[in-house]
């Protein structure tokens, strides 16, 4: 508080609040689900790496705030989000990272790389899980995806370089996949998966 006894910032979004304004703003349940799809690996990655795991997987909750508002002007995207955030007074890092995952900012950060990578992964494992003869999460593994990664034709618009740019993490292909496998199956439920 300053000396008037007013808060002198915007106090931080917590992730109930982060939660309702996704779905105030974002109606497609896929959507939705992606973007908590999102969060769980960004959680999990903070937590293998020892980076914030709050500030991640806000992150991953909100990367896609503006995605209904902008999927006719894809050049937009990221861009409305993160003007959305920083209005809101959501951390710069936030705000950077949701930039540079639509392709509208440099990719720098660890937050960045992470939710860059993340990204694409979610919709891999989403299909491989949906392909599985039982359509379950807790029946597919890390070299069940790996096998699809490899399909170039398997779920397409899972852009393979962006993924595997988990290297710049320090990350192997393998244990980021398992990483965030493991994350999604934790939320199994919420994925309808």
């Amino acid at each position: 508080m300053n000396d008037n006894g007013a808060d002198s910032a915007i106090r931080p979004y917590d992730r109930d609040q982060a939660w309702d304004l996704v779905q105030s703003m974002v109606k497609n349940q896929n959507l939705q689900k992606h973007m908590l799809a999102t969060e769980a690996c960004l959680r999990a990655l903070a937590r293998h790496l020892g980076e914030d795991e709050e500030k991640w997987g806000l992150a991953g909750l909100v990367h896609d705030l503006d995605y209904e508002q902008t999927k006719k002007d894809p050049a937009r995207h990221g861009v409305v989000g993160a003007e959305l955030l920083q209005s809101r007074g959501f951390d710069p890092e936030i705000v950077q990272a949701t930039k540079s995952h639509a392709g509208n900012a440099p990719v720098q950060t660890n937050l960045d790389k992470a939710l860059f990578a993340v990204d694409p992964l979610t919709g891999l494992i989403v299909a491989a899980a949906l392909m599985h003869p039982t359509r379950k999460l807790k029946n597919v593994d890390t070299d069940f995806i790996l096998r699809r990664f490899k399909e170039k034709r398997f779920a397409a618009g899972a852009n393979r370089e962006q993924i595997a740019t988990c290297s710049q993490l320090g990350l192997s292909l393998e244990q980021f996949t398992s990483i965030c496998l493991d994350a999604m199956k934790n939320i199994s439920d919420r994925l309808g998966l």
